[in-house]
């Protein structure tokens, strides 16, 4: 045992790390941003100063990540992030589909860990910022009180995901706090300050449990008192339950008055007397005695923030950019979720515990709002992008913010194997190169496609075994009640088919069927309606034949709307096919869908009706059949580099009578091929909660698990056997040369047939 005596004073340990790229933060924007780095052959250095990953997906936290799928309660089909943030949540789906917390730290930390280009470093702390010039950060200083440890970081570049912009307000960026007036940028949804307040504050979330006998529960002395005339929501069905706990308390909320970065301690405080009071009334009010039984098992000792600084950017987002659905040149990201705006005053707030506006599709977010134009080596990304007030409650939300980090993390590995800046890749000349390279890595930006011609499946002649036609669904599955209008949502080309279904009627009535389409290109939005039909309907079981004039000269999605008749019944099927679905006109409360959506005027707000699915298992399709079948799933598909259904299926899928389907690739001569990369379908309109809320499928119905590949002897390239993620990278050991391969599938089900959406072959 070392025995040391006394001295004046001592230091402690000091570590110098000099790395390439530096990431400051470990939510989920930090996380894909150094793991979209790391894989490519860049050092990173991820520094968090939490013991564990995910920010405020984490166990410390316990929100569930969610984005542009918005609980499936919007018009967003297909909409579920892609490339690291669609790896993560699939990952945690297979290994986790009860939504365990203390499990998604792990699939978080596992991804991480297996990293070897990626130094992690918890329970680290920041703060100080080295500059030799007033534009450029040449380290950081960090110290992590665990180990006793202060780390010295030199970096060549910074991202800064810390979610209060630590780094970049130590460096100097500017920035704003709260609401602009509504002068700046003239967006109609912009609050008043006085009433509503400027800024959102924080929320700590709490478990139950039932124990089976009979618990009692004393209050602490700093617990809310008589919270029941403190609280009004408590008296209000829609946020209140005794059977809630957990993200559904997501409106015990605090600290907009205050400054939600200085004060955290004050609001965090707050938030435990609210809860430690609101648990007070449930156990000790005497009005719930079927609680008796229960007791509190975790209260959240860190709040989830909403809200702090905002960087400004070479671009700021605004509600026009979301509610329009602006193009802009340099998309690297996208969103979904609504404007999503809750009053200051939070849990003590009388009416509504947040305002959401829903745009009728997803939005671009350019790559400029992910840097300024003060310090040449950093980015920024999460609830700290560039984006107004209003705009970012949209854009706050964890997996619109992962898909930022992967963008930044991108820009800044080209940055170092190029040998530029982050400003480089925002000029109209380099910014395809950063869009291919994100694409390629499963990132999915609407409206942009880029073509990689060193793809060498451009140059191939592609075959198939087996190819299906479209031809509706099979009446093999139960009946559907048309309490709510309920609509087959499918592509078609040319002449709208003749539709053939079976339905049942409890007495003689009408049923009107409208043929439907989306105003908005590629939208998702039935708003436009092109023809309708009304059908008489006798008591009892009926076949019926709807003729539709219409045509379409390119691929188009289109609505056949069967309106709200609660007499009639619909046949249902329990197949499953890539790209096509049944939406609802129904209600969903969570994300303040009450069917259609109706703003006041001189918001900014469009006006329209929600149309989404029901989740599996209760989610089904309703059972028709089309005369001609269609042809939507053609090998033509597999060379566009869209991985999810848009304007089209963008799929191939074998027919299901192929026992054994697969894709032949052929080149007139050999070529030399050192990765093969295949795109599935993982149901991109599949919601997947990282916590709390389950799921029922561990592995996506539609995702092919099994499949070969083999060369030009029969040789096998690659085998995979179980298979859940959409993208598989597979790097060969040492160049193949071969002229032609073969890609065999099994089909995932009886009844759903194996589909590919993308190849890429280098």
């Amino acid at each position: 045992m070392n025995s040391q005596g006394f001295v004046s004073s001592r230091a402690t340990k000091r570590l110098i790390i000099d790395t390439d790229i530096v990431v400051v933060g470990g939510g989920l924007t930090g996380v894909c941003c150094a793991l979209t780095a790391a894989r490519r052959g860049t050092k990173v250095v991820l520094v968090q100063d939490r013991p564990v990953l995910g920010g405020n997906a984490s166990s410390e936290v316990r929100l569930w990540a969610l984005g542009a799928t918005s609980h499936m309660g919007n018009n967003n089909r297909w909409s579920r992030e892609g490339g690291v943030i669609n790896e993560i949540m699939t990952e945690n789906v297979f290994r986790n589909k009860e939504g365990n917390p203390v499990i998604f730290d792990t699939v978080l930390l596992d991804i991480v860990m297996s990293e070897p280009n990626i130094t992690l470093l918890l329970d680290t702390v920041v703060y100080k910022v080295g500059k030799t010039t007033d534009d450029t950060i040449d380290y950081l200083v960090a110290y992590n009180p665990i180990n006793e440890t202060k780390y010295h970081i030199n970096g060549r570049f910074f991202a800064d995901c810390s979610g209060d912009g630590l780094v970049s307000y130590l460096a100097g960026t500017p920035f704003r706090v709260g609401s602009e007036d509504k002068n700046v940028y003239g967006e109609g949804f912009t609050p008043d300050k006085q009433t509503y307040g400027e800024l959102m504050g924080h929320t700590i979330l709490f478990y139950m449990k039932d124990t089976g006998e009979p618990v009692e529960y004393v209050a602490p002395e700093f617990a809310l008192k008589d919270a029941e005339k403190h609280i009004s929501k408590i008296h209000n069905n829609e946020y209140f339950s005794i059977h809630h706990h957990g993200c559904k308390y997501w409106w015990i909320e605090y600290g907009g008055r205050l400054d939600t970065i200085h004060d955290s301690e004050e609001i965090k405080r707050e938030l435990w007397k609210v809860v430690y009071g609101i648990w007070d009334y449930i156990k000790n009010s005497g009005k719930f005695p079927e609680m008796e039984t229960y007791t509190l098992e975790w209260v959240g000792t860190i709040p989830g923030k909403r809200e702090s600084r905002r960087m400004l950017g070479l671009y700021t987002l605004t509600q026009q950019d979301i509610i329009e659905q602006r193009t802009h040149y340099d998309a690297v990201s996208y969103g979904g979720w609504a404007i999503d705006l809750h009053p200051s005053n939070g849990v003590y707030a009388d009416g509504r515990a947040c305002n959401q506006w829903h745009s009728k599709g997803v939005y671009q977010i350019p790559y400029r709002c992910y840097l300024g134009d003060h310090i040449r080596n950093l980015m920024f990304g999460g609830r700290i992008m560039s984006s107004s007030h209003v705009a970012n409650g949209s854009t706050r939300v964890m997996c619109t913010s992962a898909s930022g980090g992967q963008a930044i993390g991108m820009a800044l590995s080209l940055c170092v194997s190029n040998k530029r800046n982050p400003a480089d890749y925002a000029s109209p000349e380099l910014i395809g190169e950063l869009q291919q390279a994100l694409i390629e890595d499963g990132q999915y930006i609407p409206s942009v496609e880029a073509r990689d011609e060193a793809n060498l499946l451009h140059k191939a002649k592609v075959t198939a075994s087996s190819t299906a036609l479209f031809g509706g669904y099979p009446s093999n599955g139960s009946w559907h009640r048309l309490g709510f209008s309920t609509a087959a949502l499918f592509p078609v080309k040319g002449e709208m088919p003749r539709i053939s279904l079976t339905v049942k009627a409890d007495e003689p009535t009408q049923l009107k069927v409208e043929l439907r389409t989306s105003k908005r290109a590629k939208g998702f939005t039935p708003d436009r309606t092109i023809d309708n039909a009304l059908i008489q309907l006798k008591e009892g079981e009926q076949v019926v034949d709807i003729v539709f004039k219409a045509s379409f000269d390119e691929s188009e999605y289109i609505f056949v709307c069967f309106m709200a008749n609660d007499s009639v019944q619909l046949r249902q099927t329990d197949s499953l096919l890539t790209g096509t679905t049944t939406v609802l006109n129904q209600i969903n409360l969570a994300v303040s869908n009450y069917g259609r959506q109706d703003p006041p005027e001189g918001i900014g707000i469009e006006s329209f009706e929600f149309w989404c699915p029901l989740r599996r298992p209760e989610g089904k399709n309703i059972a028709f059949t089309l005369t001609p079948a269609q042809e939507i799933y053609s090998t033509e598909l597999l060379d566009n580099c869209l991985s999810r259904p848009v304007g089209a299926t963008n799929a191939w899928a074998a027919s299901l009578d192929d026992k054994s389907p697969e894709l032949t690739l052929e080149w007139p001569e050999a070529q030399t091929i050192s990765s093969i990369t295949l795109f599935f379908d993982t149901d991109y309109d599949q919601a997947m909660e990282t916590v709390q809320m389950g799921h029922y499928d561990s592995v996506m119905p539609y995702c092919v698990t099994r499949y070969t590949i083999t060369d030009e002897n029969g040789d096998i390239v690659a085998d995979r056997a179980e298979n859940h993620q959409a993208m598989n990278v597979i790097r060969l050991d040492k160049p193949l040369t071969t002229s032609r391969l073969k890609i065999r599938l099994d089909h995932p089900g009886e009844l759903i047939p194996a589909s590919l959406f993308h190849i890429v072959i280098k």
